[in-house]
């Protein structure tokens, strides 16, 4: 939530395209590689099923021809492996496209997919060109656009999400459209599985959905004010008419904390359902309040996507400026902490009512009256030592932290002073909280009241 901040921490292991246990021997991992010279790193969520960064294969030349990757071989046709300083890339390598060229997948996930993510940019000093993002559901037999054409004209990469929302086995192309000789870079392709987006279904280790579904959000369009959206590092319950989300829900662990620096690259969200209003960067400007993340840009630093997902203005709520860099900072940092010390921590956040006081005074709305200010902002954060099958480690005995706090510019720094239950927040929000949990351990954690010190 907080904007204004940066965080360091050390790099750890994340790699591609399996589902396995979380703590694996380094001698036979790529955590021990150095990550300016490896990126490709071991992937223990189960939301994200594929990522490749370009980085293990090679191609020279333009002509059409087969790569061999970490995830798997693909084609690339009129495009090759980018290593120049003048490729936009995270890392040493990315792939350069011109003309009308295409980036395929030769092989299937099989576990569908809810989003996708691609990291984009111009080559060197060429002029702006568009693509898109072409799925197939039938072994590459017969392609279907996904979402509109992204058009990329900034030299540094950014993130463009998809939604998707497929399952079964899926393989995608990236195509080149318009731009003729001008080139692009594409890196990072990050595919999250959709085997997390339903409601209050089981999820895996380090899934963002792991607690469950508090309100119970569907990705219908005709759920519009509880609409489930994954963000790929992050899922939330989205609502179009107060043009923030309702809460978000994700998961910090080692994999998660690295070296990126923090992009401020506040902008819209073009992926959101067709028609909908997409929030602007400056649509907070002059209203006295802070464009308060959710999902922390802090907790986001192990590569330059994920940091990127969090500046997307879905993932904000008008936050009272001393709630936001004071009391929430703290918090957040101390959620961090908590990792750091060996603990991996499940989170979900929200806000409720209508009416906040930031630093020019009260206010119900901002940016013309399309997004609601929040009275309350809301945070659970469930604590568990490092380790594996985490639903069924969490017991009645089991950390739990609730904060609920006043939107307002005069709060105490101090967040302790704002604990509570997670039944309190239930009752305050009608949802229900944590809802993956048997019945027993569930009643157990909503009534206890953390002491903020762990004792």
């Amino acid at each position: 939530m907080f904007s204004k901040r940066y965080y360091l921490f050390p790099l750890t292991a994340l790699l591609l395209f399996t589902t396995c246990t979380k703590h694996l021997n380094p001698v036979n991992t790529p955590a021990s590689v150095q990550p300016e010279t490896e990126k490709a790193r071991l992937v223990t969520s189960a939301a994200q099923s594929l990522f490749e960064n370009f980085e293990s294969g090679s191609k020279t030349a333009y002509a059409a021809g087969t790569v061999t990757f970490s995830s798997g071989s693909w084609t690339l046709t009129d495009a090759l492996v980018g290593t120049s300083a003048s490729d936009a890339k995270d890392g040493s390598q990315s792939v350069r496209v011109r003309n009308t060229g295409i980036i395929s997948m030769n092989f299937d996930v099989s576990s569908g997919a809810a989003t996708v993510t691609i990291s984009h940019a111009v080559y060197g000093s060429d002029a702006s060109s568009t693509w898109g993002l072409w799925v197939s559901a039938d072994g590459g037999s017969t392609y279907t656009q996904v979402g509109s054409a992204i058009t990329s004209s900034s030299t540094t990469l950014t993130t463009a999400t998809f939604t998707v929302n497929r399952t079964g086995a899926l393989r995608f192309d990236v195509r080149k459209i318009s731009g003729g000789t001008n080139r692009i870079n594409i890196d990072d392709i990050t595919i999250n599985s959709s085997g997390t987006t339903g409601g209050g279904g089981t999820a895996s280790d380090n899934s963002n959905l792991l607690l469950g579904n508090p309100s119970g959000a569907t990705n219908s369009t005709s759920n519009a004010d509880n609409y489930l959206y994954d963000l790929g590092y992050y899922i939330e319950s989205y609502n179009r008419d107060r043009g923030e989300p309702n809460w978000v829900s994700w998961y910090v662990g080692d994999t998660s904390l690295g070296t990126i620096d923090r992009t401020n690259d506040f902008r819209n969200d073009p992926n959101l359902p067709a028609g909908w209003y997409e929030v602007p960067a400056t649509a907070y400007s002059g209203s006295g309040f802070d464009r308060g993340h959710n999902c922390p840009s802090g907790d986001r630093t192990n590569t330059l996507s994920a940091n990127e997902a969090t500046f997307l203005m879905d993932n904000m709520i008008p936050q009272a400026p001393n709630n936001n860099e004071q009391t929430w900072a703290h918090l957040e940092e101390y959620g961090r902490s908590l990792v750091s010390a060996g603990n991996e921590i499940y989170v979900v956040m929200g806000s409720y009512g209508s009416g906040g006081t930031g630093s020019n005074g009260t206010a119900t709305t901002v940016d013309g009256g399309k997004v609601t200010v929040p009275s309350q902002i809301w945070k659970v954060i469930v604590v568990l030592p490092k380790g594996n099958n985490d639903l069924s480690r969490i017991t009645t005995s089991t950390r739990v932290i609730a904060v609920n706090t006043p939107n307002i510019n005069t709060i105490n720094s101090d967040w302790t002073q704002y604990i509570c239950t997670v039944k309190d927040i239930e009752n305050a929000t009608g949802y229900t909280l944590l809802s993956n949990l048997p019945a027993n351990v569930r009643s157990a954690l909503e009534t206890k009241k953390d002491s903020g010190t762990g004792n």
